[in-house]
C-alpha cells in the first residue's frame, strides 16, 4: 500500500521508530491492523448505534448521536482557537464526561492528546510537554490542587503552551470545553472534521502515553491510529462484548488502561462505558444504578471488593477483570461464583501487550495466570534476563513481546531504545514471568519484576527518580527507595536514607523539599528509615533485595511511623 507523507509524520521525523514492513504487512493481513483514522472508526459506531447509550456518569446519560454531534462542534471550536493537526494537548483531568469529549474532540480536530495525571506537577509536567512540543493544556477546576493556576505557571515562559482548556472552571478562567463551539451548526462541524481526517495518515501518532518510568521521568510511548482503536477492540472481542455490554470503569480514565480497556474499547462495539471515579462510595451505587455487567478492578480497589460494600453491585455483574497484583482464591471466589458471575485477569501496558483471561479457560487458570495475549499475531517470549537466550516453559525469565499494538520504540529515545529492546524487535518489559501450560494452553504467569518500579495503587513510581530527587537536599548523603507492602494499594514507596552527620530529618520537611521540586504527590516516599550505610550486593551495588525484607520485618514491628 502506497501512502503520501503525511504533515502529523512530518512533525515527528525521525525521532519515531516504525514498524517493520513485514510486521506491518502481517498485522493488516490479519485484521489487527485497520488503515482507517480513529475518528472515522468512532463515527462508524456512532452512525451504528446512534440511539443507544454511550456513557453515563452521576450527571446523567449520552447517547452515541449525542456524543458525535458534541465532539464533532469541540472538534471545529478547537480549531477556531487557531490549534492546528497534529499539535500536541496535555491532559490533565479526572473521569468525567467533559473529559471524554475532550479526549474525541482533541482527535477529531487531529490534535494529539497526552495522557498524564491530574496528580503530576511541574517536575513531569514541564519536562513532558517541552518533549513533545505541547501547545495545549485541558486542566479540570474545583480539584485539591489548583490545576488551573499551576496550568498558567506551566505556560510562563514554555517555548510552545499558549492554549488553556477548562473544565468546570469559572468564567474567564481559560477556555472552557463546556460551551467550545457549541454555536457552531452540527452539520458543518461534522464536514470541517471530514475534512480534517480526510488528510491524516494512520500511521501518524493518535496519543501519547507515558510509560512507568525506569530511568528518570517517564517516556512517551506513540500510539497510532492504525492500531490503537484496534488494540481496545480485540480487548472488547476477548471479553465478548457487545452493544448491550454496559461497561464500568473506576481507575483513570486518561491512562492506557482507562482508554484501551474502558472508553475505546466499550466503543468499538456500541457499548455503554459507565464512567465511574476510585471512590467506591460513589461508584459502587453508580455502578449499581446503571447495572454494569462488566468492570475492570485494579489492586487499589481489591479491598473494596472484599469489603461488604461491594455487595450493593454484585448482583448485576457479569464479568469481573482484576489486574495489577496477585489474586487471592478469597478475591477470585468473591467475585466469581461459577455461574452467574465470571472472574478473569490482565496484564497490559502503555507500551502494548495486553494478555486476559479467555472466557473458556478452567477456573485455575484465571485464578493463577494472567491469561493469554489477545491478538492472534502477538509474540511472547520468556528470556533468561540480560540476554536473548529463551528459557524453557515453566521456568522464570524476562517477558518481552512484539506485535501490532506494541510500539517498536519510544518517542526521541534512541538511547534507551537499544536497552528497552531486543535486537529483533522485542519490547523487554522488565517483568520476570513464566509459561505455564493448562490443558494444553500456554498461559502467563507474572512472577515479579527485574524493573525498580514501586506499583502504588496501578501507579508506577520509579525508585532512581525518586532517589535523585531526594538526594538534592542538601542533609541527604545517598538514598535508596523500595516498595513496602500495603493491604490497600499492593505497595507504598520507603526511602532508606544517609545523612549528613547522621541528620534525623522529619518526614514534613522532606515532603517540602519535593513539594518545592514539583514533584507528584503519588511519589513521595510515604516512610523514611535512616541508615548509616546500604548493604551492598557482591559486586558493590545496594542491596535492595536484604532493604525489602528489612521495611517487612520493621512493618511487622512498628507499621505507623
Amino acid at each position: 500500500m502506497t501512502m503520501t507523507k503525511p504533515a502529523g509524520r512530518a512533525r515527528w521525523g525521525d525521532r519515531l521508530v516504525g514498524y517493520p514492513a513485514d510486521r506491518a504487512e502481517a498485522y493488516r493481513r490479519a485484521g489487527e491492523w485497520t488503515d482507517r483514522p480513529l475518528a472515522h472508526r468512532l463515527q462508524d459506531s456512532v452512525d451504528r448505534y446512534a440511539d443507544r447509550p454511550a456513557v453515563t456518569t452521576d450527571a446523567g446519560t449520552i447517547t452515541y448521536r449525542e456524543l458525535g454531534r458534541r465532539t464533532d462542534q469541540i472538534a471545529a471550536g478547537l480549531l477556531d482557537l487557531g490549534l492546528s493537526p497534529g499539535e500536541p494537548i496535555i491532559f490533565q483531568a479526572t473521569n468525567r464526561l467533559e473529559t471524554v469529549l475532550t479526549w474525541y474532540g482533541c482527535i477529531k480536530a487531529g490534535l494529539v492528546p497526552v495522557a498524564t495525571l491530574a496528580a503530576h506537577r511541574g517536575h513531569e509536567i514541564g519536562h513532558i510537554s517541552r518533549a513533545v512540543g505541547a501547545v495545549g493544556h485541558v486542566v479540570e477546576a474545583g480539584l485539591s490542587f489548583d490545576l488551573v493556576d499551576f496550568a498558567r505557571e506551566q505556560a510562563q515562559g514554555h517555548p510552545t503552551l499558549r492554549t488553556m482548556l477548562t473544565i468546570g472552571a469559572p468564567a474567564g478562567e481559560g477556555t472552557p470545553v463546556e460551551t467550545l463551539g457549541a454555536d457552531i451548526a452540527p452539520d458543518d462541524a461534522r464536514a470541517r472534521v471530514a475534512a480534517v481526517q480526510a488528510e491524516i495518515d494512520p500511521l501518524d501518532v493518535v496519543a501519547f502515553q507515558l510509560s512507568g518510568g525506569t530511568t528518570g521521568v517517564p517516556k512517551v510511548i506513540p500510539r497510532r491510529h492504525v492500531e490503537y482503536w484496534d488494540n481496545a477492540r480485540l480487548y472488547a472481542r476477548r471479553l465478548g462484548w457487545t452493544e448491550d455490554t454496559r461497561v464500568a470503569h473506576l481507575i483513570p480514565i486518561i491512562h492506557n488502561a482507562g482508554i484501551s480497556c474502558g472508553l475505546h474499547a466499550a466503543h468499538s462495539v456500541g457499548a455503554c462505558l459507565i464512567l465511574a471515579t476510585a471512590d467506591v462510595t460513589q461508584a459502587f451505587p453508580l455502578m449499581a444504578r446503571a447495572r454494569a455487567t462488566d468492570v475492570l478492578i485494579g489492586h487499589g480497589h481489591y479491598q473494596a471488593v472484599a469489603s461488604p460494600a461491594f455487595d450493593e453491585v454484585r448482583p448485576v455483574l457479569r464479568t469481573v477483570i482484576l489486574s495489577g497484583a496477585k489474586v487471592s482464591s478469597e478475591l477470585f471466589e468473591r467475585v466469581d461464583d461459577g455461574e452467574k458471575r465470571w472472574a478473569g485477569q490482565l496484564f497490559g501496558m502503555s507500551e502494548g501487550l495486553f494478555t486476559v483471561s479467555p472466557h473458556e479457560s478452567p477456573a485455575s487458570a484465571r485464578m493463577t495466570t494472567v491469561g493469554t495475549p489477545i491478538a492472534d499475531t502477538d509474540e511472547i517470549r520468556i528470556l533468561e534476563p540480560g540476554t536473548e537466550t529463551e528459557v524453557a516453559d515453566g521456568e522464570v525469565g524476562e517477558l518481552t513481546c512484539r506485535g501490532p499494538y506494541t510500539i517498536p520504540g519510544y518517542y526521541d529515545a534512541p538511547e534507551h531504545n537499544r536497552m528497552a529492546f531486543t535486537s529483533d524487535g522485542f519490547y523487554r518489559t522488565g517483568d520476570l514471568a513464566s509459561i505455564v501450560v493448562i490443558d494444553g494452553v500456554r498461559y502467563v504467569s507474572i512472577d515479579g519484576r527485574i524493573k525498580d518500579l514501586i506499583n502504588r495503587g496501578g501507579e508506577k513510581i520509579n525508585a532512581e527518580e525518586v532517589e535523585q530527587l531526594l538526594v538534592t537536599h542538601p542533609n541527604v548523603a545517598n538514598a535508596a527507595v523500595v516498595a513496602m507492602p500495603d493491604p490497600r494499594l499492593g505497595e507504598r514507596t520507603c526511602a532508606y536514607l544517609v545523612t549528613v552527620d547522621g541528620a534525623v530529618l522529619s518526614m514534613s520537611e522532606m515532603r517540602e523539599h519535593l513539594q518545592a521540586r514539583g514533584v507528584a504527590k503519588f511519589k513521595w516516599p510515604e516512610r523514611l528509615e535512616f541508615v548509616r550505610a546500604f548493604p551492598q550486593t557482591n559486586v558493590g551495588k545496594i542491596d535492595k533485595k536484604r532493604l525489602r525484607a528489612d521495611i517487612v520485618a520493621r512493618l511487622a514491628e512498628t507499621p505507623d511511623q
